[in-house]
């Protein structure tokens, strides 16, 4: 996956928008993810789904708690993409409290499938689902991967959590920095 580019895609999002009227002041807005990503250098992680135990207790805290350090390590943003709409990342977030790092619904798994990390949940009811995992990219390129190991689709129970946590992340950016 190093060296890669992250797939360009187009994700839908809604956004605030005061000139709205009623009680849903939001509207539609396409995001590319190629001119997301273009000049900066982010952390993406990814995982199974707004809601889920290991997602809203552990990672996505996690991530939002650790932003600063995060970018002490010169990263310029924390995207957190799930196989999930726009209208659950929002509602997920705000239960969350994140304000920090950015979630990005990636609803049609468009995103998720290109990345090679398209699983089925079908066991679980959940259907398409993303694999858990995580990178650092560089104006649009792989510059360090984190896959959670066993990688499934066959009905397995399984959702591992470690290599994609923000405190490994954080560990391989500061050793990258010191060499």
């Amino acid at each position: 996956m190093i060296g890669r580019d992250v797939p360009n895609v187009t994700l839908k999002t809604r956004v605030r928008d005061e000139s709205v009227d009623g009680p849903n002041p939001f509207r539609w807005q396409d995001v590319n993810t190629g001119e997301l990503l273009a000049g900066k250098r982010v952390a993406i992680f990814s995982l199974p789904g707004a809601f889920t135990p290991t997602c809203s207790n552990e990672q996505c805290p996690a991530f939002e708690r650790l932003y600063d350090e995060f970018k002490a390590a010169g990263i310029d943003e924390i995207y957190c993409v799930s196989v999930n709409d726009a209208f659950v990342m929002y509602q997920w977030g705000k239960q969350l409290g994140v304000e920090k790092v950015k979630l990005l619904p990636d609803g049609s798994a468009d995103f998720t499938r290109r990345m090679g990390m398209l699983i089925k949940k079908d066991h679980l009811g959940f259907g398409n689902r993303s694999w858990r995992y995580a990178m650092i990219v560089d104006d649009g390129v792989i510059s360090e991967w984190f896959e959670e190991p066993g990688i499934n689709d066959d009905g397995q129970d399984n959702d591992p959590y470690g290599e994609t946590s923000p405190e490994n992340i954080l560990d391989t950016l500061k050793v990258r920095k010191a060499a």
